[in-house]
């Protein structure tokens, strides 16, 4: 499973599901096994629809677009209610809440030029930006009508399951020795490509196989995503309204 393209292009990454505590054998006894007679596929198949069901999820790591490494730690419900941080490539970081259909953004200047490009005109954009924003919330809403590229995808639960949905690898895995991640035995599954390889880790629990983690390797998006919190209700606050810049204004003041 590949993080979630279309939320790295907005500057972070995404994509999966969680885990739930269990209290399963880690280790590899066939009477203990609660996926005795599965193959690694079957296994998959159960992974995949318990995390389509999920309410909500926090994610955590780090993975590489373009070749440069970006970093997430983002929490996201049902509901439409979203918070965490990013690491941009340049070092700069930038803070998120989603609540009531908007999106809030608060970033450094680092942050604003480098996921501007990068050239001189870029770097001169990002800085008007930050300038303009002066330390305070920039408003996002997805009115203009930008779908899945527009800002609503940041606190788009259903939108991010159904994107990990289509890039989970289903068929031709294989099962391999079974690990512990953060404390909870996992059954690890993986697949190689040619020049890639997935592995993914599920709870080993037959009531709740949701997917702890994903590590690819190789390939153009190489990276890792920790998943925790699942169906755990996100508290968030709009921020104050003085401290709120609205996108469409400001790009107006830019213009």
């Amino acid at each position: 499973m590949r993080a979630n393209k279309k939320l790295w292009a907005a500057v972070t990454v995404c994509a999966a599901v969680v885990a739930g505590a269990t209290g399963c054998s880690q280790g590899g006894d066939k009477a203990t096994d609660p996926f005795a007679g599965l193959t690694a596929d079957a296994i998959a198949d159960k992974a995949v629809e318990t995390t389509k069901a999920s309410t909500a999820l926090h994610m955590s790591g780090k993975g590489k677009t373009d070749g440069q490494e970006m970093s997430i730690d983002f929490a996201v419900d049902d509901k439409g209610n979203c918070k965490g941080s990013m690491q941009s490539p340049g070092g700069g970081k930038a803070d998120i809440v989603g609540t009531g259909g908007a999106s809030y953004m608060k970033a450094d200047d680092a942050f604003w030029k480098s996921n501007d490009g990068g050239d001189e005109s870029s770097d001169e954009e990002g800085a008007g930006i930050a300038a303009l924003l002066n330390g305070r919330w920039m408003k996002m809403t997805d009115e203009g009508g930008a779908g899945d590229d527009g800002p609503a995808a940041f606190c788009d639960l259903k939108k991010i399951i159904t994107d990990m949905d289509k890039d989970t690898p289903r068929k031709g895995l294989t099962r391999d020795a079974d690990a512990d991640v953060n404390g909870t035995p996992a059954v690890v599954l993986s697949k190689k490509d040619k020049d890639e390889s997935t592995t993914f880790y599920v709870v080993k629990d037959s009531a709740k196989p949701y997917i702890l983690r994903v590590v690819t390797t190789g390939g153009d998006e190489p990276g890792t995503i920790d998943l925790s919190d699942f169906d755990k209700p996100v508290t968030v606050s709009a921020p104050p309204a003085d401290q709120v810049v609205d996108l469409e204004e400001l790009m107006k003041g830019m213009s």
